[in-house]
């Protein structure tokens, strides 16, 4: 690894993003962890798990397109900042919930709709202001590779540290650390520097600019080609996470830790994934790269569902985490 890895770095915005968005996603791993541990202690069902990540999915999905079409039209930073406000507000509510109030599941549930409509529109808004936090558009690359890194990272402490957490302390302290991680991201965003904001002005109507993305997809099969893989894989793969406190609880007769131990060596091997794409030089082949590791996804996916052994199988996780 060498400097080039880190050359987004040279600008200014990017650091501030970086810096902070790196402790609020740890916060959000922590209360992600805790949400799924807490249904299944609370159920111990594999139906209400599947539940608990559909409620916190399905509103990103539903609104998602129109979270696109809102950082088109308005000023993204703004947006940005409104978002984070609001999952400040979602965090602290929720942890007042637990603590203070004898919960149901569907209360629980009730506030994974409203983060994932919140994040509908905080996504769209994050990913697109990257480009304008980069001073030098040819490390753009770079700082998408880095933003990858940093989620897999957060992805690698953030559970670890809420297995502990909620053994010692309980769900209601990891929302409490997720609420206060937001303070870094606002302090970050605060503290960067924009050029004036100059509204452009839009004639169509929002439903005709969504169905004009729709058809520049179709006249664009490269780009519809990896929007297709993605669903395919966010569909068919990615959910095997819902199955994780079962695998924690049932398999390997484990607790709080172990659940987190296990989303811990995923993130640890993407971790590695992420580096690995920030490394790689101008002109590599990347479809080449894509289908090689979506290879190694699936059949570290594959030897880690068989494991019943804990270290083994964080060693398959791991891998799959790399894919």
């Amino acid at each position: 690894m060498n400097i080039t890895t880190f050359k987004a770095f040279r600008s200014r915005n990017y650091r501030l993003y970086f810096s902070g968005q790196s402790i609020s996603l740890i916060g959000t791993w922590m209360q992600r962890t805790a949400v799924y541990w807490l249904v299944y202690v609370k159920t111990h069902s594999a139906f209400m798990l599947g539940v608990a990540v559909f409620a916190a999915q399905f509103p990103s999905f539903l609104f998602s397109p129109l979270g696109g079409v809102i950082s088109d039209r308005y000023n993204r930073y703004r947006v940005l900042l409104a978002t984070q406000v609001a999952s400040l507000i979602q965090a602290t509510l929720l942890t007042g919930l637990v603590m203070f109030t004898r919960y149901t599941v569907a209360e629980i549930f009730a506030f994974s709709v409203l983060l994932g409509t919140i994040n509908a529109f905080d996504v769209p808004a994050r990913q697109s202001m990257v480009n304008e936090m980069i001073d030098n558009k040819d490390d753009l690359p770079n700082a998408i590779a880095l933003n990858s890194s940093m989620v897999n990272l957060a992805r690698l402490i953030g559970p670890a540290i809420s297995g502990i957490v909620l053994e010692k302390l309980g769900a209601g302290t990891c929302f409490l650390i997720n609420a206060l991680s937001f303070i870094a991201v606002i302090v970050s965003l605060l503290f960067m520097r924009f050029p004036k904001y100059i509204p452009q002005p839009h004639t169509k109507k929002v439903i005709r600019e969504f169905k004009e993305g729709l058809k520049y997809l179709k006249r664009t099969p490269s780009i519809g080609f990896v929007i297709l893989m993605l669903a395919c894989v966010s569909l068919l793969v990615l959910p095997f996470i819902t199955l994780l406190p079962v695998y924690a609880k049932v398999i390997f007769k484990g607790n709080a830790s172990t659940f987190g131990y296990l989303n811990s060596a995923i993130g640890l091997g993407a971790v590695g994934g992420a580096f690995f794409l920030a490394s790689l030089k101008s002109g590599v082949e990347l479809k080449k790269t894509l289908f090689i590791n979506l290879l190694i996804f699936g059949a570290g996916l594959v030897l880690f569902s068989h494991m019943t052994n804990l270290p083994i199988a964080l060693f398959f996780a791991m891998v799959s985490g790399f894919g």
